[in-house]
This record gives C-alpha cells, structure tokens and sequence, in this order.
C-alpha cells in the first residue's frame, strides 16, 4: 500500500492531539489561508490600484457581494457563499409529504398534456401513449432518486456534486450546461402561463380576443404578448422566495391544480355525453413504425425529465432524511404524470365530439368554449381553470427553473449571485429568448428537448456512476470546497479528465443521429442509436468513467459503502476543519480512503468500535 502523503501523516498525528495542536498541525501541513489570515473571520489581504477603493465602482462591487464565510481567498470566494454550503438543520424543513404535493403539483401542468399528444398524433393507441409515459417517467424517477440521494444525503446542490466526478473547476461546464437548460424551460413555461393570462382577461373582457396585432412581424401578437408579459412580471415576486419556503407554494398548488384539471375533465365529457373516439381508436402506426414511435414516445418522457433528473439535489438537499426524497418521489412521479396525461388524453377526445376536431391544448380547448357565447357561468369557470393553470407554470417554473438556474448561477459566480439573484437573471434570459418560436411546432420543440437531453445525460452518468459505483456514497464533504492541488477533487488543474472523457464519449454516440434527426443524411445506424438517446448517452457515460476509474483510480473513495452525510451541520466551515462534528471521522475517513482498499476497511473497523 502507498505511504500516505505529508498532509496525511500529519492529520493521522492530529487525531491524537488537542483541538489547538491540531488547528496548527494543519496550518502547517497544507494551510487554506497564509498565516496572517488563519484567524476565521479576518479578510484576505487583496492588493488594489491606487485610489480604485474609493471609487464607486469598488464600492458598488462591495455591495453586491453575497453572504458568505469571512476570512476567506480568493480562489475559495468562487467556490462558496451561503447558497452553496451545505443546508444546515434548520433549514431541512421538506417532509416526505412536501415532496408528494411537490410532484403531485408538478405533474398537473400543460406541458405534460403536450407530450402525450404529440404520442398519439404519430400514430399510438391511447393506451400505447399511456404506457409510454409510465416507462418513461418510471425509468425518470427512478433517475431522480438515484440523484436526489445525494442531495439528501450531504445537504448539498448539484453543482457542488458535479465537482467530486468532473472536478473543482471543471464542474464549471455541466453547471452552464444545465443553467442554459433552465432559462430555455423557463422561458418556455412563462409563454405557456402567459396564454392562461390571456384567457383570464378574455373571460373577463371578450374583446380583448380581438385586440389589434401592433408587433405583426415579431412571430407574436400583442394580445397573446400582454398576456407573456404580465406573467412574466407576476412572477417575479415569487423569485424572492427561500428555496426551503417554496413548499407552502406547493401545498396550495397540490390541492386546487388538480382540482381545476378534473372539473375541466368532467366539463369536457359532461358537453360530449361521454370520452369520445379517440379512447376507441386502434394506433394507426404498426410493426417497425409502431414500435419505433413507442421508443420516441418514451425517450420524449425522459427528455421532458432531463433536467430534472440532474437538479433534484438542489431540492432533496432541504429534505430531513434521504428517506423523505426517496420513495415518494420514486412512486409519485410515475403516477401523477399518467393520470394528467389520461386526463389530456380523454379531455382531448371529447373536444372531437364537441368541435368535429381533437384539440389537444387545454388552453385551446377553453379558449374555443369562449368563442361559443358562452355565458357568465362559463366565463367564470374558464377563469377559475385558466388561474390553476397559471399557478401550475408558476410553481414550475419557480421551482424547476428559476431555482436551478439561481443555483447553478451561484455556481458560476458566488462571490456576486446566489440563487435569487440568478433567478432573476434567468427570468431575464426567458424574456429575450423569445419563447414563441419554440412552441410553433410540436416536432421542433420534440427535437429540441431530445437533442439537449444528450448532454445532460452524459452529466448523469457521469455523476450516477462516481457516486454509487466508484465512491460508493463517499464525499469527503469539506474537499469538494478546496481548491488546494492536494484535494482529491482537484484532479489535474481542478479537472477530470476521466470525467470529460466519458461525457464527451456519451455525447458522441448521438451526434451523428441528431444529424440525421434535423434533415442530414446520415447512417441507419446512427439514427436507431438516436432513437434511444438518453439511454445511449447515460450508458456510454457511465461505463466509460467506470472503466478509466477501474484503470486509474480516483482519491477519496471507499470499497464498502459509506455515507457520511452527518458532516453537513450547521457549523460547517469551508476554512477551518475544527468547526464541524464529527471532525475526527471526516479527517480519517478521508485520508485512509485516498489509500485504498485496505485503509476503507481499517476505517470502518475503527467506527465499527
């Protein structure tokens, strides 16, 4: 077995040591901040140009600096502030039931009737589509509990997860990646709620439907654009909100959403005497062209998920027990996405009864009941379901985009953002991006989705396969915010290059199918391999960082599992390694695994005493 290195043999000297010897033993071996700066809560000495300090843009800079651990460097002041730290006690307020209501709120939102019509317009059965979302979702929950353990367990959000596979400073790509992915969603999830605006207003005024079109070349019209913006605006004060405080939204959401959606079920079957054709009509598509469209129908579940799948930590990390996030988001998921897509599904066929035509669109649905004089009663109804469903696209996009998109903008720049000041900027990105033209076509946005799942699945097989197969649920909890070059999670320059490999791998399986999926030609083969993109981007991921970890191991990892997400209490410091329980357990824990095999062992024999 390799001898430890110098820091090593001076922190397994510390353990029998008083807290003081230890603190300077420490200091000494591989110190984070220069002896003038080892007292916690002394600011580092910066070296300024003469007269800059006073000026106003030092002092604005001063002033949006964030919250964060005094006495910190530089180089530590891009890895931390108080949004990125570990959640402490206090704040792990999410209960097994806040992530019931969390999911079930979640799954009544329109975009969910939109994937299972595009199922059944390429030709599925009703039922075929129905199966295709259980699949689908069931294999994404599955995903987002594999993720969302690690959240639960160290208290911790997915960027500063990404940096135990992909490294200090490399975790830096995957969490742009899944940024830019949050403020498209967002944007997206704004336009929808900006529709149910619109109807609002109609219900209330009917010439508004009418309204004179003053931006005709902007791919919009003012009256659907009044509608975006006053969403979008409305939104705003919800971005203010404590992300453990967000489950108050989420509970209101869960009961009076859902409702919503059911009486306009019942509405649509009451006005069409019964479920309508479409639950009789047999799949027009059949054997190869059948089962084809069964795998698009899936992996259009899983990519409407991607995102999801690789920020759940930024939620689980606010549950008591890694139990709380773990079975009720495996089981609601699946269940509360079939029943709104049956919900869509039989809504939709009624509409063929009522209008000669399926109208797949909720919103489309409620807007033509107003275009047929409908009376005041039925405005009233219209307005009260158009607001459910603008509640429902708020909490989404609070929650699963604003919220991500904040904290992996924290990510980006701590010193200067956390979460709500990235989720302002995300609410900012999803105005310009001009979110109409994604909605234009069904097969675009289909496309769209597929094509950026391909990264981000390569982003969790990567971190699925470290954390469970490679560390086996280990984290040297306090290493993923040092920049030291000894830390284990600093690899070669803060990189992995075991980790970019296998990303770039999992995204080169499906580059040439996504080719062939916008209209190049392209080998058969290519385009079977896209058909199971995530798959195929997880797999190969995952895999290929098993197998260079097999041939080049990684530090700080344990041969049997070991879980120490005790460490994340409320008195954890990035400087100083004496201010956190369970101290002593996490200095041996990971000096002895970083030795492998036989030092895991001797550690859990110690704790076994």
């Amino acid at each position: 077995m390799r001898s430890p290195p110098q820091h090593a043999a001076i922190e397994l000297e510390d353990l029998a040591t008083s807290p003081s010897e230890r603190l300077l033993r420490w200091g000494a071996a591989e110190p984070l901040l220069s002896p003038s700066d080892s007292r916690v809560g002394s600011p580092p000495e910066t070296t300024t140009a003469p007269g800059f300090v006073k000026s106003r843009a030092a002092r604005l800079l001063s002033k949006l600096r964030t919250e964060s651990e005094p006495g910190l460097t530089n180089a530590q002041l891009m890895l931390t502030n108080h949004d990125l730290r570990p959640v402490e006690a206090q704040r792990r307020q999410w209960t097994a039931w806040s992530f019931v209501a969390f999911w079930i709120a979640d799954a009544f939102n329109i975009n969910t009737w939109m994937i299972a019509s595009t199922m059944l317009t390429s030709g599925l059965a009703w039922w075929h589509a129905l199966i295709c979302i259980l699949i689908g979702y069931s294999i994404s929950a599955m995903l987002v509990c594999l993720t969302g353990r690690i959240g639960a367990t160290y208290h911790i959000s997915f960027p500063v997860v990404s940096r135990a596979s992909f490294g200090i400073w490399g975790s830096l790509w995957p969490v742009f990646n899944r940024a830019a992915m949050a403020c498209v969603w967002y944007g997206v999830q704004a336009w929808i709620g900006g529709q149910c605006i619109t109807l609002m207003i109609r219900s209330i005024w009917p010439s508004f439907y009418t309204l004179h079109n003053s931006i005709p070349h902007s791919g919009t019209n003012t009256r659907d654009f009044v509608g975006f913006f006053i969403f979008w605006v409305a939104s705003l004060p919800a971005i203010w909100l404590p992300v453990h405080k967000i489950r108050y939204l989420f509970v209101v959401k869960s009961y009076f959403v859902p409702v919503a959606g059911l009486s306009l079920f019942a509405w649509a079957v009451g006005r069409a005497h019964g479920m309508g054709p479409i639950v009789t009509k047999p799949a027009t598509a059949s054997g190869s062209t059948l089962a084809r469209e069964w795998l698009v129908g899936i992996m259009s579940a899983i990519a409407n998920f991607a995102t999801v799948i690789v920020n759940n930590p930024d939620f689980s990390r606010f549950a008591r027990t890694p139990r709380d996030a773990f079975w009720t988001q495996f089981f609601t998921i699946p269940i509360g996405f079939v029943v709104t897509s049956f919900v869509g599904i039989v809504v939709s066929s009624s509409s063929k009864v009522i209008y000669g035509t399926a109208i797949w669109n909720p919103l489309d649905l409620l807007s033509q009941f107003l275009l047929d004089d409908a009376t005041s009663a039925e405005r009233f109804g219209v307005f009260i379901i158009a607001l459910a469903f603008a509640l429902a696209q708020l909490g989404t996009n609070i929650a699963a985009n604003s919220v991500s998109a904040g904290t992996d903008m924290a990510a980006l720049l701590p010193k200067y953002l956390n979460i709500r000041r990235g989720g302002y900027i995300c609410a900012i990105v999803g105005l310009c991006m001009c979110p109409w033209n994604l909605l234009k076509s069904s097969n675009h946005f289909t496309t769209y989705l597929s094509a950026y799942s391909v990264f981000l699945s390569s982003i969790a097989g990567v971190i699925i396969c470290d954390y469970y197969l490679v560390r086996k649920g280990y984290y040297s909890l306090r290493n993923l915010y040092s920049a030291r070059a000894g830390s284990p999670y600093y690899y070669h320059l803060g990189i992995s290059w075991r980790a970019y490999t296998s990303y770039i791998c999992g995204v080169l399986i499906n580059i040439v199918g996504f080719a062939g999926a916008i209209g190049a030609k392209v080998p058969i083969g290519a385009n079977y391999i896209y058909r199971v993109d995530f798959f195929a981007g997880f797999l190969v991921s995952s895999i290929v960082y098993y197998l260079l970890c097999w041939l080049k191991p990684v530090p700080a990892t344990s041969s049997v599992w070991c879980e120490k997400g005790d460490e994340a209490d409320n008195r954890f410091s990035v400087i100083n390694p004496l201010l956190g329980e369970g101290l002593d357990e996490e200095m041996s824990t990971e000096i002895t695994r970083t030795d492998g095999r036989a030092g895991s062992e001797k550690v859990m024999e110690d704790e076994d005493k």
